[in-house]
């Protein structure tokens, strides 16, 4: 028996259109089947030329994404007149959210494909918030959109990854006694520092938690209330020569804390740099 020759037609790649295809040919038991996929048709002649290679073939269905309605219009009325079974994905849901928002669609071909620069862009936040965690890298610092400080234990990590995912580049440094701040959070603006600051209960208990994920006893110094006072004196002593915004974690979720600081840059209007 001749294959099935099923037509994916669109405007642009056509992903969406092999994408819902495909996720149903999966209910089938079958491989007897081949998929002919067309991108880019852009005009009505192309409708015509494809339509009618698919008229030769007894045992072929089309499926067709336009965004403009006169493109879907013509391969619906072309469709009709040959006798071939046609599955317009577009139309009813532009139609759907049309009525929705009171609003007629752009009608822009391709234009889902412009969110790829965005997705890119969050790709190299997150690589760039993981090549700057924990200070290992201060040059980082001067690139990066906001910069987090704080004793260890205050979500400088997660949230920095948090906030990578929102297209943000974030540097993190850990702040402890026996180490200077690098010379590189003194050199930009103070807005574009942001101080963690847990309180001493908490930093107790995540601490311990940490030590017993290590299999170390929870009496070491690390978790001791004298360590831990002597950090969080320590820190805010540097919050305050840099002048920078607090924020207290303790009893925030990493999404709340986040949220604090997107408003905190779009209230100062502080703009993310390109990457």
């Amino acid at each position: 028996m001749e294959p099935y020759a099923i037509y994916l037609i669109s405007d642009s790649i056509g992903e969406t259109a092999e994408l819902v295809v495909r996720s149903a040919l999966y209910q089938f038991e079958t491989d007897n089947y081949q998929i002919r996929k067309y991108s880019y048709v852009q005009t009505t002649e192309e409708i015509e030329s494809i339509i009618e290679k698919a008229a030769l073939s007894e045992n072929a269905m089309i499926f067709y994404t336009f965004v403009k309605r006169e493109m879907a219009a013509h391969m619906k009325m072309l469709t009709e007149q040959k006798k071939l079974f046609s599955v317009d994905i577009y139309t009813p849901i532009l139609n759907g959210l049309s009525q929705l928002f009171q609003m007629q669609p752009l009608e822009k071909p391709g234009i889902n494909r412009q969110l790829d620069e965005e997705y890119f862009n969050r790709v190299e936040a997150i690589e760039f918030s993981v090549k700057y965690d924990d200070g290992r890298d201060p040059r980082g610092i001067e690139k990066a959109d906001i910069v987090l400080i704080g004793v260890s234990r205050t979500s400088k990590t997660p949230l920095s990854i948090y906030l990578a995912n929102k297209n943000l580049k974030v540097a993190n440094i850990p702040l402890f006694p026996e180490s200077k701040p690098p010379k590189e959070l003194y050199q930009i603006p103070p807005e574009r520092i942001i101080g963690l600051v847990n309180s001493p209960a908490k930093l107790n208990e995540v601490r311990k938690e940490r030590l017993k994920s290590l299999g170390l006893p929870p009496s070491a110094s690390y978790a001791g209330m004298e360590r831990i006072l002597e950090e969080l004196e320590y820190a805010d002593q540097i919050m305050k020569k840099i002048g920078c915004k607090k924020i207290d974690v303790s009893n925030k979720a990493i999404e709340e804390t986040a949220d604090h600081i997107l408003h905190y840059m779009d209230a100062l209007h502080i703009k993310r740099k390109q990457l």
